[in-house]
């Protein structure tokens, strides 16, 4: 069985990864008479303006919110998600850059790796290894090719392949910093009279980190021509093969307010704005718009009544607006993994599992122990749902649940079920068959008391799956239950509530192949001699 102490940990990793899930969806947002944000402390550097058993885990104890923490809250994620995102002018882009390098305390450095670590984490968000690898980054001579410098960093060791194409160097000791440092990962430089004439057949993404907000004027060499080569490019569309053209905060060449004026600008398939989307965004008609650069103090949210959306989860950047509509005919992806061979698994499929529940642990993914259950009735009509592994040995799988559930009842008429693990990124299934039992009281009982308060509290609540006349109605019986035991005392498990186990009668393990020639061994029970054994055999994919 695995450790009961391990299991916390694990389970206390997946609550917190189900948190950030809740927030990860894209907003759109909408234009709403909500309030501004809350205003800083008082001792804020910046004048207030008036505008607007088992492997288990305790869950982690809900955050505790200071006032400069507000905009973090659940109820301040969904008043900002309904509020229009504001946009920067030019001199307030100014303003901004300069009260964080001021009485903020941010250096131009900081806040470069900030943003160009964003934009990374955008393109990896969209632009899939596999089939987007090579890029190339025009950098400019300020800021914004800065911001490029650090984004093709990160987006080698994310796994891609950047080139960089530096025309002009600034001499400054922050950028020669930034070349030393792709020059020791042997990211090559291409001047430019070296790149390709077809852009298209060396490069699946270019990334434009030419000009930023400051930029005035009319762009000189090299860098008009490398923008009338982003606009033949841009001009071919979609229906042929191209690269992705990512700009960094400003198309270069648009003006940072009224975009492109003239209507003779290339048009990037992604912008990444930085800080604050600036005025021109607003021109922006791509698929992809993020934000990056999670750093905005809460004196600039107020002095500037900024309405920004929420970062979901960990992440660096956020989609701005609705996600593009996508053919889901056309969604598939070429797996590529190990080959699995029937001399790598070993006898037991407990073992197997065991073995490949670590791997999926230790490269950090999400709910590793997250399992569709499949039950059916009398009749054989199924009916599935995700369930929670809580506990595994060679007697079988573990979970727990109200008995008052739908599964409890398929279970009560055929106790025969299925289980699916789906690791999506290490490309593997592992499907388990078998028998459903209830697992002894005393051992309800004492997963029951393992748990955090809150969810015990919750278990005698929720009568899962009846039909309830609102949210309010959990609410009002969870709080008057908070009440009662408000003095510490234990909170006895309801009858309603326990455990089962599935016994295994066949294990599938599954791992995805290039061309869909898929590894599939699945191991039986089998008599030999009078006695039970595993056989293996491999399935056609």
């Amino acid at each position: 069985m695995l450790t009961v102490a391990a299991s916390r940990r694990l389970r206390h990793k997946s609550a917190a990864a189900a948190f950030s899930s809740s927030i990860a969806m894209p907003f759109q947002f909408l234009l709403s008479t909500l309030p501004s944000p809350p205003p800083p402390p008082s001792s804020s550097p910046l004048p207030r303006s008036p505008s607007p058993h088992p492997r288990l885990l305790p869950p982690p104890p809900p955050p505790r919110l200071t006032a400069p923490a507000q905009a973090a809250s659940p109820l301040w994620r969904r008043t900002m998600a309904s509020l229009a995102v504001t946009h920067l002018t030019q001199r307030d882009a100014a303003e901004i850059d300069e009260q964080l390098m001021g009485p903020l305390g941010f250096s131009v450095d900081q806040l470069m790796e900030l943003a160009g670590l964003s934009v990374a984490a955008a393109v990896a968000e969209v632009y899939k290894l596999g089939e987007y690898t090579r890029v190339l980054v025009i950098c400019g001579p300020g800021n914004n090719g800065g911001d490029g410098l650090v984004a093709a960093r990160h987006l080698h060791h994310f796994g891609y392949k950047p080139s960089v194409c530096y025309p002009k160097r600034t001499p400054k000791p922050l950028y020669s910093g930034l070349c030393t440092q792709l020059e020791s990962l042997a990211i090559p430089f291409v001047p430019v009279e070296d790149l390709p004439e077809n852009l298209s057949e060396e490069y699946d993404i270019i990334m434009d980190a030419m000009f930023g907000f400051s930029f005035h004027g009319t762009p000189r060499p090299p860098f008009d021509d490398l923008i009338n080569r982003l606009i033949a490019l841009s001009a071919i569309g979609n229906s042929a093969k191209r690269p992705a053209i990512v700009s960094i905060d400003i198309p270069s060449g648009w003006h940072v307010e009224e975009g492109d004026v003239n209507g003779e600008g290339f048009k990037p398939d992604m912008l990444v704005s930085l800080t604050a989307p600036k005025l021109c965004a607003k021109k922006f008609t791509g698929q992809h718009h993020f934000l990056g650069g999670r750093f905005v103090p809460p004196p600039i949210l107020s002095k500037y009544g900024l309405h920004l959306p929420p970062y979901p989860g960990t992440s660096m950047c956020v989609r701005i607006g609705k996600a593009p509509s996508v053919d889901i005919s056309s969604l598939r992806e070429n797996y590529i993994s190990p080959e699995l061979l029937e001399n790598q698994v070993t006898p037991d499929p407990f073992d197997q599992f065991t073995r490949w529940f670590d791997e999926a642990v230790t490269a950090g993914l999400r709910e590793p122990n997250a399992m569709a259950l499949t039950t059916a009735n009398k009749e054989g009509k199924p009916s599935s749902r995700m369930v929670l592994l809580k506990g595994v040995d060679k007697q079988g799988f573990v979970w727990y649940t109200n008995y008052g559930s739908q599964k409890a009842h398929d279970l009560s008429e055929n106790p025969n079920a299925a289980l699916l693990f789906y690791w999506n990124e290490m490309n593997r299934q592992v499907r388990v068959e078998g028998s459903v039992q209830k697992v002894p009281e005393e051992e309800s009982e004492k997963y029951f008391h393992s748990r955090p308060r809150g969810s015990q509290l919750g278990a005698i609540v929720s009568k899962q799956s009846t039909v309830i006349a609102g949210r309010e109605v959990l609410q009002q019986a969870y709080k008057e239950l908070e009440q009662k035991y408000s003095d510490g005392s234990v909170i006895p498990k309801p009858d309603y509530w326990g455990g089962y186990r599935l016994t295994p009668k066949l294990f599938e393990f599954w791992q995805g192949q290039q061309s869909r020639l898929h590894d599939r061994l699945q191991y039986s029970l089998r008599d030999v001699d009078g006695s039970t054994v595993w056989h293996i055999e491999r399935l056609s994919p």
